[in-house]
């Protein structure tokens, strides 16, 4: 399957799936009889408050005034009428389904009561009883005993997790038919969100503490894939999604007065077509051909130079084989855990007869415009200098005396499309600030969302990324089970393991779409934060992607696409008869092995071809302008990897792998590249240029060897010098004396803030209990 070409895949990249699919990834397909108990719970209290109506029939203040006593049943302390209320707030934000008779009114009902929901506070009294979950030490004691947890461990936070996460999703999702008051309610959430209120930190960082304390072990029994996806939408909502970050960057630019962008590059890459995947096995043919020592003629094909641009793409059959490069010692690379899944049987190849192209639309330029880096003119310069003069002016770029005309018209045109970014902006002022500190005083920093959430993640941030990659590890489905790996499938594992074929088959889709889900979510966030850390400040990016690489991101995702990328792409774990909200209004029909095996008939799985073009974003972002990591794909082998990837045929996909072949191009020497031509000519077609970048022939100054580390180890010492500089404030000025004396410095009251009392205890249970002592570095200290 993956060996053949696969036709253009109408896939439209955006910032989720559709609000029906992203509702229905909440539940897992073991979940399915809960939502009857959640129906039983709103029902028997209902028709106990009101009599012979349903809640459809109810008028806005009968409506308030029942939810109002429902969550003064959430006050009670008897823990099991505590979860029986929570079920029927649930029922109401699954759309009260027992009521509703198709699809669209359950998703219509899901949003009304979800505004309606928060409107009365429900959120707050929610986060509440999330809080006294997370420290329930009770349940976690028990599900560290138990050899196997299961769903039941977990109920209570799912059905916490679920209502705010139907909440968060319902509000964010904009219409156009929204009510004014509806936008005003959108508008208060999202401060909500990203402001703190009553504690010292925004809601993400408390899902972030979640998520580290099950991968450091203390809390196995919590639903990873509802906390995740929850995290996921809380960032898209409190910061935007790629939309609003575009439109933030163009304004950011104008508050800088630099030019505004070329393009819009959502807009450049949706009018972008596929081009036909690089053919593998004729080249491998020949070469197998000349070690064995067979000296054959074959007939060369004659490669369509205009296949890119044709209106018809004709299914090709030149494309089974192995890559010529996957002959090389892949194992080596990536721990020794790259097993080459996909092993193609070599197909003959016969030439293709390829039917009479009608229309040919001949591209009307690149679709992109080139883009000079200051640096890149200094470069330029100084070699001109060298050769023609003999020495040097260091960054003197306007001062051209002594250099010959075309030199003058060639920095002409390089200036012409200098691009200043906003980075560049950013690190200029930040040796300003590192020079001057007296003189240019203290910087105005803007409390946005993006803001606050750094400086709240700031201090455990590196245990936030260790803790996504490793549950992106254990999802990955080229990881193999180890004892050591963490367990994710605590929330969809039933308690009564299955005892049929079907069953076992249900669950083994039910396990695979779980993990699958987990993929998406931890890429899209990661990505969200990336680009969202970037355009806030670029050293913010940079401790984020430092602390990534260091957790061993980049062959995590080379790894991840170490598999046959299309029958990922093109899986079907998934039963649509048994999604929500379908599951909710029709009668389940009979399933059989077969229909199960069959799967939906759709082209290809969007949420897994999502996850892949937001992982190979990520490394885009991580390699970018970094010699070491553009090493560290080299090392790994990726260029093989990579290129298996380049058959999904899927423009914004092809561009982020081409991306990626083409900065480390120059290192996989001239054989490499000559083999791969038509690799090189996409490249060409498809990735921004850069006037004088040497990318093709690595005669470039960065194709040397050169000490690697130093480049990391400045970089780690300017975002140390940021962060310290910016967050780390001594109250008073560092001019001021001070007290040496033990007892007038002990002796001092200290003036402590309202609000420290709200988050004292999670404050200790965070930076203190949950902190291991390492006692034995105390008694061997010197």
């Amino acid at each position: 399957q993956g060996s053949l070409d696969c036709p253009n895949l109408e896939f439209e990249y955006g910032d989720a799936d559709g609000h029906g699919a992203e509702l229905a990834e909440l539940y897992s397909y073991t979940e399915e009889p809960e939502l009857s108990t959640n129906r039983r719970c709103f029902e028997e209290d209902f028709h106990a408050q009101v009599q012979g109506r349903r809640w459809l029939e109810l008028d806005g203040s009968q409506q308030k005034a029942y939810i109002m006593r429902l969550l003064d049943g959430l006050e009670v302390v008897n823990r099991d009428k505590r979860l029986k209320v929570a079920r029927a707030i649930l029922y109401l934000a699954q759309g009260v389904f027992g009521d509703c008779d198709n699809e669209g009114d359950v998703l219509h009902w899901s949003r009304h009561n979800s505004f309606l929901l928060y409107q009365l506070g429900t959120f707050t009294a929610f986060l509440e009883l999330l809080n006294m979950e997370i420290d329930n030490s009770q349940a976690c004691s028990s599900a560290l005993r138990k050899p196997a947890i299961s769903l039941a461990d977990s109920t209570e936070l799912r059905v916490l997790l679920s209502v705010m996460y139907l909440m968060v999703e319902n509000i964010r999702v904009e219409q156009e038919t929204d009510p004014p008051e509806w936008k005003t309610c959108r508008e208060t959430f999202r401060t909500e969100l990203s402001y703190p209120v009553h504690t010292e930190e925004p809601f993400a960082l408390l899902l972030f503490t979640m998520v580290t304390k099950f991968c450091s072990g203390h809390a196995p029994h919590f639903p990873m894939k509802k906390v995740l996806l929850l995290l996921w939408k809380v960032l898209l909502f409190t910061l935007g999604g790629f939309e609003a970050l575009q439109s933030m960057k163009v304004r950011k630019r104008e508050e800088l007065g630099l030019p505004p962008l070329p393009e819009d590059s959502i807009q450049v890459m949706r009018s972008m077509r596929a081009a036909s995947p690089p053919t593998y096995s004729i080249e491998l043919m020949d070469q197998q051909q000349q070690k064995r020592g067979h000296r054959s003629r074959r007939p060369l094909m004659k490669q369509d130079s205009l296949d890119i641009y044709n209106e018809r793409d004709p299914f090709k059959n030149d494309e089974a084989g192995v890559d010529d490069e996957e002959n090389d010692d892949v194992d080596s690379g990536i721990e020794g855990e790259l097993d080459l899944m996909e092993r193609d049987a070599i197909i003959p190849v016969m030439p293709a007869q390829r039917p009479p192209i009608e229309r040919v639309s001949f591209p009307k330029g690149l679709p992109w415009a080139p883009k000079v880096r200051q640096k890149d003119i200094e470069h330029f310069l100084e070699a001109s200098r060298n050769k023609f003069i003999g020495f040097t002016l260091g960054q003197d770029t306007e001062t051209l005396i002594g250099l010959p005309r075309p030199i003058h018209e060639s920095v002409k045109t390089l200036k012409q499309h200098k691009y200043v970014s906003i980075s560049d902006v950013q690190i200029k002022n930040e040796e300003e600030l590192e020079k001057c500190p007296m003189s240019l005083g203290e910087e105005e920093v803007q409390e946005t969302p993006c803001e606050i959430l750094y400086r709240a993640m700031l201090y455990n941030l590196p245990q936030y990324m260790i803790a996504l990659l490793k549950i992106l590890l254990a999802a990955a489905p080229t990881s193999k089970a180890k004892t050591d790996s963490i367990n994710i499938l605590a929330d969809v594992l039933p308690e009564e393991m299955p005892i049929t074929v079907l069953q076992s088959m249900k669950l083994g889709i039910d396990v695979n779409r779980h993990k699958e889900i987990i993929v998406k979510s931890i890429s899209a966030l990661l990505l969200l934060l990336l680009k969202h850390f970037k355009l806030n400040h670029i050293y913010q990016f940079e401790y984020v992607s430092q602390h990534l690489v260091f957790a061993n991101c980049i062959p995590l995702i080379l790894k991840f696409f170490n598999q046959n990328i299309m029958s990922y792409i093109t899986a079907k774990n998934s039963i649509s008869v048994l999604d929500y909200p379908h599951c909710t209004v029709y009668d389940l029909p009979e399933l059989t092995a077969e229909s199960l095996e069959a799967g939906d008939n759709n082209q290809f799985c969007w949420r897994n071809l999502f996850s892949c073009i937001n992982l190979l974003r990520i490394l885009n972002k991580l390699t970018k302008w970094k010699h070491s990591r553009t090493m560290m794909l080299v090392v790994f082998k990726s260029a093989p990897i990579l290129k298996r990837a380049l058959k999904v045929k899927q423009a914004m996909m092809q561009l982020y792998v081409l991306k990626l072949l083409k900065i480390q191009t120059k290192y996989l020497g001239r054989q490499w590249r000559k083999s791969n031509m038509k690799t090189m000519s996409a490249i060409y077609q498809k990735v921004r240029h850069r006037m004088n970048d040497d990318w093709a022939y690595g005669n470039d100054i960065d194709a040397r060897p050169w000490d690697f580390q130093a480049e990391e180890c400045t970089l780690r010492a300017n975002i140390e010098a940021f962060n310290s500089r910016r967050y780390d404030k001594p109250q008073d000025s560092e001019f001021a004396p001070v007290d040496n004396c033990l007892q007038s410095v002990l002796g001092q009251r200290l003036e402590l803030p309202e609000d420290f009392h709200y988050s004292y205890e999670l404050w200790l249970e965070r930076e203190v209990f949950s902190q291991p002592i390492r006692w034995e570095e105390l008694l061997h200290y010197q």
